[in-house]
C-alpha cells in the first residue's frame, strides 16, 4: 500500500497516523509549490517513511528551476518520484508536460532509481485515448533508455471490468511496468468537503470538471469503500502486473490504515 497525503494543515494528523515505515505520496499543488513538497518529504524521511515527493511540470518554473530541483534529489538521497503534470491551467515554465520535464531532468544527476507516473484507465477529460496510450508508451522508452525503473499508478476509476480491459489491452501493445491500482482511501463527505474548499474553489472545480462521476461516488452517504472492486480485481492481480494499492487517502489515513488491516486479516 502506499498512501497519498496532501500538503495541508490536516498532513500532521496524517503523517501521524502512517504505519511505520509506509511508502508515502506527497502530492504538489500550483496552491502549494513543488518548495512545500520538498519540505514535507524531507520530515517523512526523517521519520523513516519511504517518503515519494511528486513534482509537477506544469509549475516548474525554468531549466533553472529543474536543475534546483535535480539537486535536491541528489542531495537528499531521494531515489524515487512521481512525475505529474499538474493542475496549473498554463505553465509557469517551459514544461507543458511530463515527457518534456522528465527528458531534462534524466539528463542530470539525480540519483534516482525509480520514477512514477500516473496512467488513465477510465480516460481524461482533456485528452484523447490516443494522446494518453502514446504519451504512457513513450515515457516507459525513456525510463528503459535511462536505466531507471519505472512503474505507474492508475488515477481513480471505479470500474473493476474498464481497468481490467485498459490493461489487458495495453499489455498487448507492449507496456510491461508494473501498475498500482490507484483507489480512493476510506473518506467521508464531510472531510471531503472541508478539502475540497481549503484546496481553493479553483482547483476544486477543475477537479469536479474533470471527475464528475468520481465526485458523486465519493460524496455517497457514508463515504466510499474500495473494498469490492479491490476484491474483483485481486484475482487477476499477477497476471495483468498489478503490485499494490496507491490510496488517494485525501488525508484521512487513519480510516484507511483502519481498512488495510480489515482486508488483510
Amino acid at each position: 500500500m502506499h498512501y497519498e497525503v496532501v500538503p495541508m494543515k490536516s498532513i500532521d494528523q496524517a503523517m501521524a497516523d502512517l504505519p511505520q515505515g509506509a511508502e508515502v505520496s506527497i502530492t504538489c499543488s500550483p496552491a502549494k509549490g513543488i518548495s512545500v513538497t520538498q519540505e514535507y518529504t524531507e520530515k517523512l524521511r526523517a521519520n523513516g517513511f519511504h517518503a515519494i515527493p511528486h513534482i509537477a511540470a506544469r509549475i516548474v518554473e525554468s531549466e533553472e528551476h529543474m536543475r534546483q530541483i535535480a539537486i535536491w534529489l541528489r542531495d537528499q538521497e531521494v531515489r524515487e518520484i512521481f512525475v505529474i503534470a499538474g493542475d496549473a491551467p498554463e505553465p509557469l515554465g517551459p514544461y507543458e508536460g511530463v515527457a518534456a520535464f522528465l527528458a531534462d531532468l534524466l539528463n542530470q544527476d539525480t540519483g534516482l532509481t525509480k520514477v512514477g507516473f500516473a496512467a488513465y484507465p477510465d480516460g481524461h477529460a482533456l485528452i484523447s485515448d490516443g494522446v494518453l496510450a502514446d504519451a504512457l508508451h513513450r515515457k516507459q522508452a525513456m525510463l528503459a533508455e535511462a536505466g531507471i525503473e519505472g512503474v505507474v499508478s492508475t488515477q481513480m476509476c471505479f470500474d473493476a471490468a474498464q481497468i481490467r480491459d485498459w490493461l489487458t489491452a495495453e499489455r498487448a501493445n507492449g507496456f510491461t511496468l508494473p501498475v498500482l491500482l490507484g483507489i480512493p482511501g476510506v473518506v467521508d463527505r464531510v472531510r471531503l468537503m472541508r478539502m475540497a474548499s481549503r484546496l481553493g474553489i479553483g482547483t476544486s472545480l477543475r477537479f469536479l470538471s474533470k471527475n464528475k462521476s468520481t465526485v458523486m461516488r465519493l460524496m455517497a452517504p457514508g463515504g466510499y469503500d474500495p473494498t469490492d472492486m479491490v476484491g474483483e480485481l485481486a484475482g487477476d492481480a499477477e497476471q495483468l502486473g498489478i503490485v499494490g494499492l496507491h490510496s488517494f487517502t485525501f488525508n484521512a489515513v487513519a480510516e484507511t490504515v483502519q481498512w488495510q488491516r480489515a482486508i488483510l486479516n
